[in-house]
């Protein structure tokens, strides 16, 4: 599903998001398995009839004077398989990861959003997030 991510991703914008490749469910794997050694983050999987069709990889990150936030939790990803889209896993897997940081004392929560993403923005705003920032990207 961290391969599905860099598809849709990319074709979003080739510019701006890194090309998927031939290895590009190989390399997000070992990515997230690096993340799963950390105590400050999360990673959760829905199923349905015992298949994986949706994943949030959830963290806790520190005071960041660069971005101007103080530390918060943070939804790096969610995905969620075409088949299971529009039945909810999306909001569990939000509604499961927004616990985990509210138990570990995160005062808010942030995320960033694809800006073609529409579908997934109006999910975030449903479950009360609001926008706070714009990325704008130049080529050189």
């Amino acid at each position: 599903m961290g391969a599905l991510l860099m598809q849709v991703h990319y074709a979003f914008d080739s510019r701006r998001f890194m090309p998927p490749g031939d290895d590009a469910a190989d390399g997000y794997a070992w990515f997230l398995g690096t993340q799963l050694k950390r105590s400050d983050v999360i990673v959760l999987v829905a199923e349905q009839a015992g298949v994986p069709v949706g994943y949030v990889y959830a963290g806790i990150e520190p005071r960041n004077w660069k971005e101007l936030r103080d530390e918060a939790g943070f939804v790096h990803d969610v995905v969620v398989v075409e088949e299971a889209r529009h039945s909810g896993v999306a909001a569990a897997l939000l509604d499961a990861a927004i616990a985990w940081l509210r138990d570990r004392g995160m005062p808010r929560v942030v995320l960033w959003s694809a800006d073609q993403n529409s579908v997934a923005q109006r999910l975030f705003e449903r479950l009360g997030f609001r926008r706070t920032m714009v990325e704008m990207t130049k080529e050189l």
